[in-house]
């Protein structure tokens, strides 16, 4: 789990600053932990912005330190905030009762491996998650937020499968601009469950 890891554009050699642009913008996720914590006005809030605080730790010591139980510790907590919100979205904005909603958890997880065994990207399930949520809120308010996410989240998984290719022409790569627009897509859907868990609007709206 110490063994060093080469994955990006950036990093050319082992060393604490060997991806300075990779590691720098991941302040992206501790602004959206920070504005989400300060207008969360309930515990699934609350409890996104701590999320968004560990992968911003986490995608830090990652980058920072290229070792395998970092990388580990980053997609780990990737994938909580994921399965935590897949559960929140289905309780939150389509009404079912939380003893039902911890369903959607081994749901997506299932399905998430699934389309990674297809298609190599782990990520994939994600993109086409947020069109379905909002395919499902389409009679509602807030589908725009899960569309704009959803194609913000395509151009940044673009911008992360196009990292390596990019080398020879830019070589700081572009996985910290993969960063930076997953803190927007990120901050976007967590805010959207501000506003369902405020209490001036109701929670199955």
């Amino acid at each position: 789990m110490d063994a060093y890891v080469d994955g990006y554009c950036e990093r050319v050699a082992p060393g604490l600053w060997g991806e300075p642009l990779n590691t720098v913008s991941n302040v992206a996720f501790l602004i959206a932990a920070v504005l989400i914590w300060r207008r969360a006005q309930g515990p699934v809030a609350r409890t996104l912005a701590v999320l968004l605080g560990l992968i911003c730790l986490a995608s830090t010591a990652f980058h920072a330190l290229a070792t395998g139980w970092a990388g580990a510790a980053d997609t780990g907590f990737i994938l909580v905030f994921v399965l935590y919100y897949a559960v929140a979205f289905t309780h939150l904005f389509l009404g079912v009762p939380w003893r039902r909603a911890w369903l959607a958890a081994p749901a997506f997880l299932a399905i998430t491996v699934g389309v990674a065994a297809l298609t190599g990207s782990m990520y994939l399930s994600a993109l086409l998650g947020l069109f379905v949520f909002a395919a499902l809120l389409a009679r509602t308010p807030h589908w725009p937020r899960f569309a704009v996410a959803g194609g913000v989240f395509a151009v940044s998984l673009g911008l992360r499968t196009a990292d390596h290719s990019v080398c020879g022409s830019f070589p700081p790569g572009t996985h910290f601009l993969w960063h930076l627009l997953n803190g927007v897509v990120l901050y976007v859907v967590s805010a959207g469950v501000v506003r369902v868990e405020t209490p001036t609007t109701p929670a199955k709206a």
